[in-house]
């Protein structure tokens, strides 16, 4: 009864939101983008939730994200549930008028649970033991782990989810199996690969090459587990083993919460965009508006790269291409307090719009409080240890005061860019399991980057599942390592079809299985790509001959592939007496369109010049290329049919340029922006025009 009179007041006392359930019991529609932070009441050394939400009310913060690390709180023993110290939190932010989402707690779990069940600890093949003391250590296959899941989740559910306050339900906390190596989590993995290879081990054993060190299987019951492989076509197999139990995981959660949400609520998940061993497209199937956690250098050295990449990969795994931030910096971040770097006066703000900018419709910061203790105490919040309003405070005020005031001008963003860059977890992994430099492997982020600095806006699609990029009239392809003959054939295809493509070296090099084509390279890319070649070296820091090109770094390094041209034109040579005998850079004419190869590492300069070659043969971004880092150009259509255009300034130093679009309106302050006019842009700031 103590808990339905709490619910049965709250109820009587909080209007339901108007854009929530008077719209048919439609699902949760955006008006206004959202602004705000996690919020954990249960953190703070003294109980201060009503001075908190006045501070939140004041700074005209919208929503809050609660509950994810709460189990032990719900649960404090096996099957005993205590509801109401939550009741009280949503009861206060409900009356006050904030929006929450509230977050199923299963990424911790209770002391009771791990000591009653150490089973459920994870073991990772590297052979270490997990053990408490820290978020994420359990086996995600273990069943008693997921009937404890399912018991817990069933029952908030029954408890809150008619709650009017909570807008939606975030499912665990940025997933992914973490080196997970138990008896189960393998006997999982051998079913997994007896499906994908039809019970056939003379399959498993071609395939694998498994005759190679004797290693081959004769029976299931050989099958041995991850320690101590090296096969690289196992370890292949095994990534894309946590990928699928990743998601598995979060929509077997999701299928639980579908139970007992309102229509109106939503469904999401946040994960870290370095997160490489989760299938965004498999877990985020049922999220009507997937979330993201993104951090990223602040002060001298923000330039708002890690939230463009972010966002471009984001907007392809969205049904309504619409997410959501739900962590980001506030102030400084780390596991010590070895590296603080808050962000200077206007960066915070600048972020904020950055992420809008790429179609998000809520940022929410990690977190509102700064914590006094534990493993994140100087992972700073809005507020500092003081618990007081302070400059990061004002400057978030400032945002969501104008976000009251324009935001339904930059909700609901669509976009539609003409390039992709095509992004494959299998060519990653691939590409780490044989390394051929020292550091990271794959080079998606370089790509992005001499996309993003001279302001040609993309896509980033996941090429392991989504195939089809024929709405595009170019594709940027990071080394493409691993892939199928099916993907291969059909970047031919748009190639032939008149689509523009820059690859780089490496691609085509293994199949399906990260096996070794045994085909003239780049096996099934010859005729698109115009040449063959049978020898590879690693190579030093060298200068290429003059060119065509017109790079002011005129350099390459580290790899080099010997280019035998068949139909290709050779756009480079390395000056050397002996490398300098290949073409190191090719462009082939193919069908409609072309292809230009890069057999060896660019300098940034030269990756950015062979990629404006592309661009300027379809007339890519013609205007917005003019103009280049520090100032950052994104574009997108609102919800009244009109073009928003952001301008930012990622610099310390006010930046004067002619306006480059149609004649707009300045959100912020409302004056003329005419095509062409001279505006300044001050230092780490942001024009939004809307066209008249």
């Amino acid at each position: 009864m103590k808990h339905t009179g709490i619910l049965l007041t709250f109820l009587l006392a909080v209007p339901l939101f108007a854009n929530a359930q008077s719209k048919n019991n439609a699902i949760y529609q955006f008006d206004k983008p959202l602004y705000g932070a996690a919020y954990y009441s249960e953190y703070t050394p003294t109980d201060r939730l009503d001075e908190d939400i006045q501070f939140m009310k004041n700074a005209n913060l919208s929503v809050v994200r609660i509950g994810e690390s709460t189990w032990s709180l719900y649960e404090p023993q096996d099957g005993v549930f205590q509801f109401d110290w939550m009741d009280r939190i949503l009861e206060h932010l409900g009356k006050a008028g904030i929006k929450v989402i509230l977050g199923t707690p299963t990424y911790s779990i209770p002391a009771w649970m791990s000591k009653k069940h150490p089973e459920i600890l994870s073991q990772t093949y590297d052979g270490q033991q997990s053990y408490y003391g820290i978020r994420q250590n359990m086996d995600l296959q273990n069943p008693i782990y997921r009937k404890y899941c399912e018991r817990i989740i069933r029952k908030m559910m029954e408890h809150f989810a008619k709650n009017p306050a909570i807008i939606g339900y975030q499912v665990d906390n940025e997933v992914e199996a973490r080196n997970i190596d138990n008896e189960d989590y393998f006997l999982g993995f051998r079913d997994y690969i007896k499906s994908q290879f039809n019970n056939n081990l003379d399959s498993l054993n071609r395939r694998w090459g498994l005759n190679y060190w004797g290693m081959n299987i004769n029976s299931w019951d050989e099958f041995y587990d991850r320690k101590g492989v090296t096969n690289p076509s196992y370890k292949l197999w095994w990534e894309r083993w946590n990928r699928k139990v990743t998601s598995d995981f979060l929509n077997w959660q999701i299928d639980i919460v579908n139970e007992y949400k309102r229509p109106d609520q939503f469904v999401t998940h946040c994960f870290m965009p370095a997160f490489s061993n989760i299938d965004q497209v498999e877990a985020f199937r049922q999220m009507e508006y997937p979330a993201i956690n993104v951090y990223y250098n602040m002060q001298d050295a923000q330039d708002g790269l890690q939230i463009g990449y972010s966002c471009d990969y984001m907007r392809n795994l969205c049904r309504h291409k619409n997410f959501l931030v739900t962590e980001t910096n506030a102030q400084g971040t780390g596991w010590s307090s070895r590296d603080q770097w808050p962000p200077y006066d206007g960066q915070l703000r600048q972020n904020m719009y950055m992420f809008l900018s790429g179609g998000a419709n809520m940022v929410e910061y990690w977190h509102w409080n700064t914590l006094h203790y534990g493993q994140e105490t100087y992972w700073r919040g809005i507020l500092g240890h003081d618990m007081l309003p302070n400059r990061v405070y004002a400057e978030f005020q400032k945002g969501a005061r104008e976000l009251d005031r324009i935001g339904n001008h930059l909700v609901n963003l669509k976009k539609q860019n003409r390039v992709a860059v095509l992004f494959s977890h299998d060519s990653k992994f691939g590409l780490d399991f044989m390394p051929y430099k020292e550091g990271s492997q794959y080079n998606d982020r370089i790509v992005y980057e001499a996309l993003y600095k001279q302001n040609i806006e993309c896509d980033i699609l996941a090429c392991d599942k989504v195939q089809d990029f024929n709405q595009y009239d170019m594709l940027v392809i990071p080394s493409l390592y691993v892939a199928t003959d099916v993907l291969l054939n059909k970047i031919s295809d748009f190639v032939k079809n008149g689509g523009e493509v820059v690859m780089l070296y490496k691609s085509g090099y293994c199949d399906q299985d990260d096996d070794v084509r045994p085909l003239l390279a780049p096996g099934p890319l010859r005729e698109v790509c115009g040449f063959t070649y049978q020898e590879f070296s690693s190579i030093n820091h060298l200068k290429l001959k003059a060119n065509e090109i017109g790079a002011s770094d005129n350099t390459v390094s580290t790899w080099m592939e010997f280019l035998c041209p068949t139909t290709a034109n050779p756009l480079a040579y390395i000056d050397h007496p002996f490398f300098g005998k290949w073409p190191c850079i090719t462009e082939n004419a193919f069908g409609r369109g072309h292809l230009i190869y890069i057999a060896t590492v660019p300098s940034d300069a030269l990756l950015q010049k062979l990629i404006a070659r592309a661009a300027d043969r379809k007339n890519i971004e013609t205007t917005t290329r003019e103009l280049h880092f520090p100032l950052i150009l994104r574009s997108g259509t609102n919800d009244m049919n009109k073009k928003i255009h952001y301008i930012f300034n990622f610099s310390a130093t006010a930046q004067q340029m002619k306006y480059p679009f149609k004649n707009s309106t300045s959100l912020l302050d409302s004056r003329n922006l005419n095509k062409d006019s001279m505006i300044k842009i001050t230092p780490w700031d942001v024009v939004i025009g809307e066209e008249k």
